[in-house]
């Protein structure tokens, strides 16, 4: 069988894939699976083109690490031929470990566990049926490899993972204000003292790198449709899994039902084979069939939450800059409790409210680094003459509140 393939690619065009283990990891049910978690959850409900997928992203960070790999290799940096493919791999599996909806579900079907470390225990469990040929790759994506700047492009606040989702995301959603110029970014990028620089002519394409992603979490990330659909799936998710625990369960597929019927933390995945296992087979799909069943089910809560969801009834959400008080938020309590005839304990199905934060870049957390012409390396902030770059490294912080349109507050 062939397996040296090029992928067409709506963003870059022709992907080429030459090596026939990352052909095999891609082929591997693990990683097709991917091809069934939306990469932006919910956010279609808003910009219709949003269908892109996991895959569609892992693919394309494969690509661009690919492209970045080359051209320091033309600068000179020393990289040997299973080097690169150990990062090609760990980047075209760094988002393995998603559930369904992305980020959206992590802390209510799961018990707060990031999908970074399902990702840690995927890869371990793919290198154990590749006989350890990702062995170099597993170091990588851990961070613990001895060229560092190697995982640096994996995860930092410049790496390949969001050089991609920016570009793939504005592509798909429409929003030009997520525009970057990615292949230049990849140009001005080099290693001194085996770490991830940026050359000083590059500077002006950081500062619309951040300003960019800064947007895009306003126009996307957090918009506030976006935020208001979130909070309904959860919501739904919350009630089924109190319902499952009851004699008239929902309906449920067998790897949905192992979320639901008791919250499992990172404890049970490290310990219990069969745990991860059943989220190998989770994806969007099982939980929009599970929805679209439940619009049928006895429990007005759940059945009247996923008619909302399915029908774009979405709630009303109000965003402000100041945190609501205590009394208003037992007023509005109060109302929706009146207005739908529920007890105080079952309002939260219908009213969420809560902080939104966006930070396009932390100086404290692994900086972007400049290098200057004379040699002398410094952090972006540092560096710039930009105030934008320093105003973007603030942390912004939103409060809403977000509940049936057809209740007025």
């Amino acid at each position: 069988m062939n397996k040296k393939k090029i992928i067409n690619d709506p963003v870059y065009g022709f992907i080429t894939i030459r090596s026939e283990l990352i052909f095999d990891i891609i082929d591997h049910p693990y990683f097709q699976r991917l091809r069934r978690i939306k990469q932006l959850g919910l956010t279609d409900l808003i910009y219709p083109g949003a269908h892109h997928t996991r895959f569609h992203h892992a693919l394309g960070a494969k690509h661009l690490m690919g492209a970045t790999l080359e051209n320091l290799r033309n600068k000179g940096v020393e990289i040997s031929d299973e080097e690169f493919e150990g990062a090609l791999i760990a980047i075209l599996l760094h988002d393995i470990g998603h559930g369904p909806f992305s980020h959206a579900l992590e802390f209510s079907l799961l018990e707060g566990v990031p999908h970074e470390q399902i990702s840690r225990m995927i890869i371990s469990k793919l290198n154990k049926e590749f006989n350890g040929q990702l062995d170099l790759a597993f170091e990588i994506f851990n961070g613990t490899y001895s060229k560092k700047f190697l995982s640096e492009l994996v995860s930092s606040q410049l790496d390949i993972d969001r050089l991609d989702y920016l570009k793939r995301d504005s592509f798909f959603t429409g929003v030009s204000e997520g525009t970057i110029g990615a292949d230049r970014i990849i140009k001005m990028l080099d290693v001194h003292e085996g770490r991830l620089v940026v050359e000083e002519k590059g500077i002006y394409s950081i500062e619309n790198f951040l300003s960019a992603r800064r947007l895009m979490y306003w126009q996307v990330y957090l918009h506030k449709t976006s935020v208001s659909a979130e909070k309904m799936l959860i919501a739904i998710i919350k009630r089924a899994r109190k319902l499952a625990k009851k004699e008239k369960q929902p309906f449920y597929t067998p790897a949905l039902g192992v979320f639901l019927k008791e919250q499992v933390g990172i404890e049970r995945f490290a310990t219990e084979p069969a745990i991860l296992e059943a989220f190998l087979h989770l994806d969007d799909y099982d939980v929009w069939g599970a929805i679209k069943v439940w619009v049928n089910h006895e429990d007005p809560i759940l059945s009247r939450l996923c008619r909302m969801l399915l029908d774009r009834n979405l709630f009303r959400i109000v965003i402000s800059n100041e945190p609501p008080s205590k009394e208003e938020i037992k007023a509005d309590e109060s109302k929706i409790a009146k207005a739908y005839q529920l007890d105080a304990k079952d309002v939260k199905y219908y009213f969420s409210h809560g902080q939104l934060s966006n930070s396009a870049y932390m100086a404290s957390d692994k900086e972007i680094l400049i290098l200057s012409k004379s040699g002398q390396v410094r952090g972006v902030t540092e560096a710039a003459d930009l105030p934008n770059i320093k105003a973007m490294s603030k942390i912004v912080r939103k409060y809403y509140r977000c509940w049936p349109k057809d209740i007025s507050l």
